[in-house]
């Protein structure tokens, strides 16, 4: 059947292809491996999460809102104008014309997830800024998608913005 060249060539190649993967390995260590190369050379200080970090500065979001820009707004909105719009029809998200003083989770003709059903009053200039900030954090369950907006100017002027849409 196989003569012994056949055989020899067989178990050569098989040699070789053993020895390229065992090169390849110890090359691969060599390159991956942090612990042989040494002290790094430029350390990044990232600062301590521990109880010892200076408290998060509180802001007074009555001041945000007395300088809040209505134009500024309207550029922010366009981050929720893929979900919501303010001419009265809902979208994949409510309408959100008139939405500042009115009921959570009020528009009858909407399908709210039951986290947002759930929440009691209304949304004041406050309420909407933090959801705003976090949907999930502030309603955990929300079908709303969206991560946030983490600046308080941000959140205020576009607050300011829907405010001065009326339909």
């Amino acid at each position: 059947m196989f003569d012994t060249m056949t055989i020899t060539k067989v178990a050569g190649a098989l040699c070789g292809a053993l020895l390229i993967l065992l090169l390849g390995k110890w090359a691969a260590e060599g390159m991956y491996h942090a612990q042989s190369h040494g002290e790094a050379a430029y350390v990044i200080e990232v600062a301590d999460s521990g109880e010892d970090s200076a408290p998060v500065e509180e802001v007074n979001f009555d001041e945000l809102m007395a300088v809040a820009d209505v134009e500024s707004g309207a550029k922010v909105f366009r981050k929720c104008s893929a979900c919501h719009k303010l001419d009265g029809t809902n979208g994949t998200g409510p309408h959100l014309d008139g939405v500042v003083g009115r009921e959570i989770a009020s528009i009858g003709e909407f399908s709210y997830s039951g986290a947002l059903t759930e929440l009691p009053g209304d949304w004041t200039p406050e309420e909407l800024s933090h959801f705003i900030e976090n949907p999930r954090g502030y309603a955990p369950g929300t079908a709303m998608g969206f991560a946030g907006l983490k600046k308080p100017q941000d959140r205020a002027d576009v607050i300011a913005y829907m405010q001065s849409v009326t339909n």
